[in-house]
């Protein structure tokens, strides 16, 4: 049976870039999410929807439906003054406030004498993904899980259960 809107998943999960493991959390927390309200990658989603408890199965997900593709629009060139205080080093992830309030990652890819240019593509863009998945259980969800759209099991967190917004997290 397919898992359903508003059921509440739990996975292991590893992820790679075709290259290099690039998140995971095998041995670890479960990633623990309601399932069809986008709280993980499209990809990833329509890819365990047939899974049963105890399944595991290699998913490729294409950029386009994992962190979408990658976007030059999205390189900006900033004034030196505005990073005062960091010791700037290429390749370097900063975190910043979006227009509205919004947590916005950036990542350094050049200094200038004057100017720092910055990417605020996800670091994984325009990459095509291969998850190695495991289904460790699925539940109706409750009322209050409803309601909030959070799994208990992810209530004390304040993000979607994987330690800051692993690969798995939209």
């Amino acid at each position: 049976m397919a898992i359903k809107t508003n059921q509440i998943v739990s996975i292991e999960y590893e992820v790679s870039d075709g290259k290099s493991v690039v998140d995971s959390n095998v041995g670890d927390e479960p990633l623990v999410f309601m399932f069809g309200k986008g709280q993980i990658i499209p990809g990833l989603e329509e890819g365990i929807k047939n899974m049963l408890i105890g399944d595991k199965a290699e998913i490729k997900v294409n950029a386009a439906d994992a962190y979408g593709e990658y976007n030059d629009d999205a390189i900006q060139e900033v004034p030196k003054d505005q990073f005062a205080g960091i010791d700037l080093e290429i390749g370097m992830t900063l975190y910043g406030q979006g227009e509205e309030g919004e947590t916005v990652q950036v990542i350094v890819k050049e200094i200038g004498e004057e100017n720092v240019i910055i990417d605020f593509n996800h670091p994984l863009a325009g990459k095509n993904l291969v998850f190695v998945v495991s289904i460790n259980n699925i539940r109706e969800a409750s009322t209050q899980e409803l309601m909030t759209g959070i799994p208990a099991e992810n209530e004390h967190e304040g993000h979607c259960g994987t330690g800051g917004g692993g690969c798995g997290c939209n």
